[in-house]
């Protein structure tokens, strides 16, 4: 039988849009396997991989903002089932269609009329005294930063075990092509394709005015370390989830080998959706 995944944003009128899908989905014959986003938080959660069968599952529909879309990425892990966003939240540069376009999307799916766009992911492995404590995925960014209260970090840097520089600064980001419109462009990084291949590393308010951002090839190997007396330093991953890091460890940041599949709907366009997003006009303001 056929399997569609609901995962959906913690807010009554994204659940209330869900319970009419759902109903929807099975008078078409089609199960439905739902998930509620969890909220973001600082420590590790275990058990957050869905258990299906990916063969069965067409794809995963999510019904939230970019935030939800980022927590479904997690849920879905390693298994490589296409995902399309449906906007429910206030910034949706990875949502595919709005509220309003669900069932005709849905429609689309169920006739297999779409496309598949590949989105690149990174891996982040964390060693704590040569030893092997996380290993996460991210669509968008690995943070580095630093607490309120917590003086400059000195960040070390080194690219395919070449030293690039230490950073003095609030904190790095370090970016895949999707990340470039999230906290990278916030902090003045450029907005890169999804196709490009490519890694940014961002330093975030830099103590040293001439670094800036860098874009380099997907196959590098980034490592990070941080200075003797750094504290209060947390490495975040697509804003989801936490964990406090110290001069102990390392951090070791490469491409993935399991990219996110993107649903893509005819007549849907990245630049649209970007000149949407950013306001930019096309005409005199």
């Amino acid at each position: 039988m056929k399997q569609i995944g609901l995962f959906v944003k913690q807010e009554p009128a994204a659940q209330k849009t869900a319970d009419v899908f759902e109903k929807w989905l099975e008078q078409e014959g089609v199960a439905v396997v739902r998930k509620t986003a969890f909220h973001p938080q600082l420590g590790l959660q275990t058990e957050r991989q869905c258990e299906v069968d990916p063969d069965a599952m067409i794809c995963v529909f999510v019904l939230g903002g970019d935030g939800t879309f980022l927590s479904a990425s997690r849920w879905i892990g390693d298994a490589g089932i296409p995902m399309i966003g449906v906007k429910f939240g206030d910034i949706g540069f990875l949502a595919e269609i709005a509220e309003d376009s669900l069932f005709q999307a849905a429609e689309a799916v169920l006739g297999n009329k779409f496309a598949i766009e590949s989105r690149a992911r990174l891996t982040v492995s964390i060693f704590r005294q040569d030893r092997l404590c996380v290993e996460e995925t991210v669509l968008n960014d690995v943070v580095i930063n630093k607490g309120a209260l917590a003086r400059l970090a000195n960040i070390e840097t080194c690219i395919d075990e070449h030293y690039l520089t230490t950073y003095r600064s609030d904190g790095l980001i370090v970016a895949t092509p999707t990340g470039s419109t999230a906290y990278s462009m916030a902090a003045g990084g450029p907005v890169v394709h999804p196709a490009v291949e490519g890694i940014l590393v961002t330093p975030i308010c830099p103590f040293t005015l001439t670094n800036r951002v860098l874009i380099v090839p997907a196959s590098s190997r980034i490592r990070i370390r941080l200075g003797e007396k750094a504290a209060d330093i947390v490495a975040t991953f697509d804003g989801q989830q936490g964990l406090e890091i110290g001069p102990a460890d390392t951090i070791l940041i490469e491409k993935s080998s399991f990219p996110l599949e993107l649903i893509k709907l005819p007549g849907h366009n990245y630049f649209d959706i970007l000149k949407a997003k950013l306001r930019w006009s096309g005409g005199r303001i």
